[in-house]
């Protein structure tokens, strides 16, 4: 019978994580679903809240640092305010996240 090698262990419990933290970001986005619908805003912000935490815990698992995926998500909103995102032309939804992710909040 052949050992199982603790990295086979730690690739195995990192593919189980995976699974599992697609799973919850599935049921964050189930949960936000139906918190709409009952027009619960705690339930959406937990909704909301959880859905972004699992993103950034599914990113850091599948071996893309917090701080890549912040910078990805920076030159996103980026790179749609300058294509004049529909959102952007009709809210300015983008170019207030803009300034929230750098810290310049004095306009939202």
């Amino acid at each position: 019978m052949q050992e199982i090698t603790e990295k086979e262990l730690d690739i195995t419990k990192n593919v189980r994580a995976i699974e599992w933290l697609k799973s919850e970001l599935l049921g964050s986005v189930t949960l936000l679903y139906r918190s709409i619908l009952k027009g619960s805003e705690e339930h959406i912000l937990d909704a909301l809240a959880g859905a972004v935490l699992t993103v950034y815990l599914l990113g850091r698992r599948l071996g893309i640092s917090f701080a890549r995926l912040d910078t990805k998500v920076k030159s996103m909103v980026h790179q749609s305010i300058i294509e004049e995102h529909q959102l952007e032309k009709w809210y300015g939804d983008l170019s207030a996240f803009e300034r929230h992710l750098t810290g310049n909040r004095s306009k939202i």
